[in-house]
């Protein structure tokens, strides 16, 4: 195909934080290294690169320490530089990590102001989102976690989380927001330990809600690899349990701190996967790039960086086609998957007691290879282009 072929275009709803292009290259061991980008200039940007969408925290556009008539103009503003770039907001969030009120949690705080300040800080990010035409809203809880499990019973810490979580979606119901909540899971950092480490951990957590309805996942790559586990699997759970309500892509290197690499930049084959899944399924959601560009780029360098996102993610599309349409690739599945779903039906006590009595030939069960080293092969010579 050609290289325009992977051009984004608005149907494919790409989007970005004002964080992630944002992101100004500081880190723990060096300052920052580009200069800020006002967020109508990010909208302009994204624009430029083709993306449809942008999101943000509260205080990635209004200021912590705003008056209202502030907010109410930087609001106005930021909402006419999106419609006039015809960039959409289809999700806003919170930011509940960065200010050293929560350096001990937000909501499962153990200072009962401070959880009252969090839901009051989340209430009104709701309704700058509302205001911008957001339907969906992430809740991230970085700082909910521990370094000593001495400061609180991590059961405690659940029922504030949930009380909290709670009186959220109330809040939306009485607004009419018309919200649905994405909880976003990760295992550690900033916290030595937080409570909800995986996405399968939410989706335990979801149905003990008032609201289960209004709450769904929006699992990360990087939170779910930097714990050594497939991602595809979470994103394939929470999808079967009718929960993706968003997902974060960008990369990472499992067993290593939160890198937020450029999609499918460190595991190609991984990605290709959870693409293909996500085609084949008919995800219709936001596929939303929460990374960062490197630290030695200028911003040109993240324009590159936010173009290549998006390209990648075309290209392992393209792929997922490619390895669909291949005649062996197909042979292989079919002999492998041919009575892949199904085995047993619905329980009755008479088929129970039919397959109780049934014999079943064991060494015929493992006699022949299934052919999974050949089709795997076939998988990365699809990806890299000799087939």
């Amino acid at each position: 195909m050609s290289s325009s072929s992977y051009d984004p275009k608005p149907e494919h709803k790409f989007s970005f934080g004002l964080w992630t292009v944002g992101n100004r290259g500081r880190d723990p061991f060096g300052e920052a290294v580009r200069p800020a980008i006002p967020p109508n200039d990010i909208v302009a940007l994204l624009a430029e690169v083709g993306a449809w969408g942008v999101n943000l925290h509260d205080n990635d556009l209004v200021p912590i320490d705003a008056s209202p008539a502030e907010r109410d103009r930087i609001v106005r503003e930021f909402k006419s530089a999106c419609e006039r770039h015809r960039v959409v907001v289809p999700m806003a969030t919170v930011n509940l990590f960065y200010d050293p009120a929560f350096r001990d949690g937000a909501f499962t705080a153990n200072d009962r102001e401070v959880r009252a300040y969090a839901v009051q800080k989340t209430m009104r990010a709701m309704d700058i989102g509302a205001e911008l035409g957001a339907k969906i809203f992430v809740l991230w809880g970085g700082r909910e976690g521990t370094e000593t499990d001495a400061c609180r019973r991590p059961d405690q810490a659940l029922k504030n989380l949930r009380e909290s979580i709670n009186y959220l979606c109330e809040y939306s119901i009485d607004k009419k927001y018309g919200y649905k909540f994405a909880l976003e899971a990760k295992p550690n950092e900033p916290r030595g330990d937080i409570y909800m480490p995986t996405t399968a951990a939410y989706l335990g957590f979801i149905p003990t809600l008032d609201h289960p309805e209004l709450v769904g996942v929006n699992p990360e790559v990087a939170h779910e690899h930097m714990a050594g586990l497939n991602f595809l699997h979470a994103v394939a759970q929470a999808w079967e349990a009718g929960k993706l309500f968003h997902i974060d892509l960008n990369d990472q290197y499992p067993g290593r701190y939160d890198q937020d690499l450029r999609f499918a930049s460190a595991t190609p084959k991984a990605m290709f996967w959870l693409v293909k899944f996500l085609e084949e399924v008919g995800y219709d959601g936001p596929r939303h790039f929460d990374a960062h560009a490197y630290r030695t780029e200028d911003v040109n360098g993240v324009k590159d960086f936010a173009r290549g996102c998006m390209r990648s993610y075309l290209i392992l599309k393209d792929k997922a086609k490619q390895w669909k349409a291949n005649a062996e690739i197909q042979g292989l599945l079919s002999e492998a998957n041919g009575d892949a779903v199904g085995h047993v039906g619905k329980y009755s006590s008479q088929d129970a007691k039919r397959l109780l009595s049934k014999s079943f030939d064991r060494a015929a069960l493992c006699r022949k290879g299934l052919m999974y080293e050949r089709l795997d092969q076939l998988t990365m010579e699809v990806l890299l282009g000799v087939r």
